[in-house]
């Protein structure tokens, strides 16, 4: 597989975006071994934009690692620059969790209602709002209206 190809100024974006992260991996005395290719490919799958720390001084073989890496990953060589190496791969696209489509849970509130006298304490009263509901400034409780639509959207669907 070849590395992809980016524009110089894509390659600047992403420089920009890589500047304050910190290395995900590190690439010691060994040099690159399978288990770090598989780490560097699993940091790539999860964040799409990493930094890589290699230890060893030679510079060539730094240079070796690096476009290894990009070829063997299908990733993009972004940078290069002393002992850290920048790649980036897009994002494969997340399935949808069926679980996201549900309302939020329930959650509690402490409403005070203060007197209308000024000398006494106000108030305290816990209350319990669920997913379709809202809490008005007044402290009371309010349902949410289902959407209506129109019979022109209806037919369109």
């Amino acid at each position: 597989m070849a590395y992809i190809q980016l524009t110089p100024a894509q390659r600047k974006t992403h420089r920009a975006l890589a500047h304050h992260l910190d290395p995900v991996v590190m690439i010691g005395n060994d040099g690159l071994t399978s288990a770090v290719v598989k780490e560097t490919d699993l940091a790539l799958a999860a964040h799409g934009l990493i930094k890589i720390r290699v230890l060893g001084d030679d510079r060539q073989s730094r240079e070796v690692i690096f476009n290894a890496l990009a070829d063997q990953l299908n990733a993009a060589p972004i940078q290069h620059i002393g002992k850290l190496l920048v790649l980036w791969r897009p994002q494969p696209d997340k399935e949808k969790n069926p679980k996201e489509d549900k309302q939020p849970g329930p959650r509690e509130f402490k409403v005070l209602k203060y007197s209308k006298r000024g000398g006494q304490r106000p108030e305290m009263k816990r209350v319990t709002v669920l997913g379709n509901e809202r809490l008005t400034a007044g402290g009371q409780i309010k349902r949410a209206k289902p959407k209506i639509k129109s019979v022109k959207k209806i037919a369109q669907t």
